[in-house]
C-alpha cells in the first residue's frame, strides 16, 4: 500500500517580494524615529557643551581677572598652539568692532574641541573684558563695565534676547553651516539668520529650530561674570 505523499509549497517570486517590500517599509518607520532619536541626543549633548563651556570660561575669569581670548579658527589641531588663546599680552588679536572672534580656546581651557557633530564652537568676547588686568588690579572690568554684543530672535520683526553681553558662544548645529571644523576649514553655505551666527560681528541669533536654522546660541551676561568676581573677591 503505497503512502501518501506530502507536498510543502515555497513563497513564489511574487509573494516573496510582496514580504520584502513590507519589510523593507517597517525598517524604514523605525529608522525614521532612530535618526530623530539620535539627532535629539547630539542637541541635548551639545547643550551640555555649553553649559560647561560657560562654566569653563567663568572660572578661568576668576582666575586670571578676564575672560579667554578666542583660539584662531583656522589653526587645524595638528598645528602646534590650536586652541590657545590667539592674544599679544595684554590684548586678543583680531579685534574688530569692540569684540575679538574665533573659536573656544578648547586646550586653554581644558575642554574637548568639537561638538557633538565633530565642529569647533564660535566663541566672540567683548574685548573690555579679555584684556589683562592693569597694573595692582584685580580684574580687567569695573562693575560699570558693559558688553559689545546683542542677542535676537532674527526674522523680520526681531526680539531683543540680550543686549550688551560679554560674550557668546555658538554650536552651528547638525547643518553645520559657518562653523570650522578641526582641520581649520570653515563650512560654506550659511545665509540669512545662520551666516549672522557665522560673521564674527556684535549682532547674533538664537530662535527656535527651522528648517533653515539650527543653531544653538548661549551668552555669558557681565552680571554673571560681575556676580563671579565679586564672590571670589576680584571685584570692586
Amino acid at each position: 500500500m503505497g503512502g501518501t505523499v506530502t507536498r510543502t509549497r515555497g513563497f513564489t517570486l511574487v509573494e516573496l517580494a510582496v514580504a520584502l517590500a513590507v519589510l523593507a517599509l517597517l525598517l524604514g518607520m523605525l529608522i525614521v524615529p532612530l535618526n530623530a532619536q539620535v539627532d535629539q541626543q547630539r542637541i541635548n549633548d551639545t547643550r551640555k557643551q555649553l553649559d560647561q563651556i560657560s562654566e569653563a570660561i567663568l572660572g578661568f575669569a576668576v582666575t586670571n581677572g578676564r575672560l579667554p581670548c578666542p583660539a584662531l579658527a583656522t589653526t587645524a589641531n595638528t598645528v602646534s598652539g590650536a586652541g590657545t588663546e590667539n592674544r599679544t599680552a595684554p590684548n586678543c588679536n583680531g579685534i574688530a568692532g569692540g569684540v575679538a572672534a574665533g573659536v573656544v580656546p578648547w586646550a586653554a581651557l581644558g575642554l574637548p574641541e568639537a561638538d557633538a557633530w565633530g565642529r569647533r564652537f564660535t566663541y566672540v568676547v567683548t574685548t573690555t573684558f579679555a584684556d589683562d588686568p592693569a597694573g595692582g588690579l584685580q580684574a580687567t572690568i569695573s562693575l560699570t563695565d558693559t558688553g559689545s554684543i546683542n542677542v535676537t530672535s532674527g526674522g523680520g520683526t526681531p526680539v531683543t534676547m540680550a543686549t550688551g553681553m560679554a560674550a557668546v558662544i555658538v554650536s552651528h548645529g547638525k547643518n553645520g553651516l559657518g562653523a570650522f571644523q578641526t582641520d581649520g576649514l570653515q563650512v560654506s553655505g550659511a545665509t540669512g539668520d545662520e551666516l549672522e551666527n557665522a560673521n564674527g560681528n556684535t549682532a547674533f541669533i538664537a530662535k527656535i529650530p527651522e528648517p533653515s536654522f539650527d543653531d544653538i546660541v548661549v551668552w555669558i551676561s557681565p552680571n554673571i561674570l560681575k556676580s563671579r568676581m565679586v564672590a571670589a573677591n576680584r571685584l570692586p
